[in-house]
């Protein structure tokens, strides 16, 4: 490998290891075998390295995972895609726990490491698309900015809470069947307020959702 991949593998290494702030430009040259002046000058600094070797980590899990629903075949219905997806993303929480611990970290920290939200904005749309290709079966350059922004941020926002309710208590972790049901009744509710207004209202929110333990 060259000195700039070195140094890419040497930061993922230690960034799963030490976190994204414990981690100083000594410790990525020492896990790279690089000198420290390389960082600069394939960087232009610590932060830079960190903050593009943190996106090809969490690049490297959604392939994963689109690896794992590419063999399962594109011909499943999308309540059981929808299901699966989000089933696989909490399973694969346990063995990739360092990657997204970092990842938190660094979302408490964007306005104080330079370049993160910049980073973290730039990434947003092709997540959203990303998500919304791989549960719905549209592809990516097919999603226009209002399912990018509606389907695509919805799908984001529960991906990101199922992972730190993960985080919080993996025992009651919702499945992607919670989640599907969820999402269900919430529909039912905002449906209900037109019935509602023609005197009609459903009671949807009587209903109980799955229990997760």
């Amino acid at each position: 490998m060259s000195n700039r991949e070195d140094l890419l593998a040497g930061a993922k290494k230690c960034l799963l290891e030490k976190g994204y702030a414990r981690t100083t430009a000594r410790d990525i040259a020492q896990a790279a075998g690089v000198s420290l002046a390389a960082i600069g000058y394939h960087f232009g600094s610590k932060d830079a390295l960190m903050n593009e070797a943190m996106f090809q980590a969490i690049v490297e899990w959604g392939d994963h995972v689109e690896e794992t629903f590419a063999k399962a075949g594109p011909d499943l219905p999308v309540a059981e895609r929808f299901a699966r997806v989000f089933d696989e993303v909490s399973a694969t929480f346990d063995e990739n726990r360092e990657l997204w611990m970092a990842s938190f970290e660094l979302i408490m920290e964007l306005d104080r490491i330079p370049g993160a939200r910049k980073m973290f904005m730039e990434a947003l749309p092709d997540a959203r698309t990303g998500l919304v290709d791989l549960i719905l079966g549209i592809p990516e350059a097919q999603v226009d900015r209002e399912m990018e922004m509606s389907a695509g941020a919805v799908l984001y926002s529960l991906m990101a809470g199922l992972l730190i309710q993960r985080f919080a208590d993996a025992d009651r972790t919702p499945t992607g069947a919670d989640l599907a049901a969820g999402l269900r009744r919430l529909a039912d509710a905002l449906d209900g307020e037109q019935a509602a207004a023609a005197g009609s209202r459903p009671e949807v929110l009587s209903r109980r959702s799955p229990s997760t333990g």
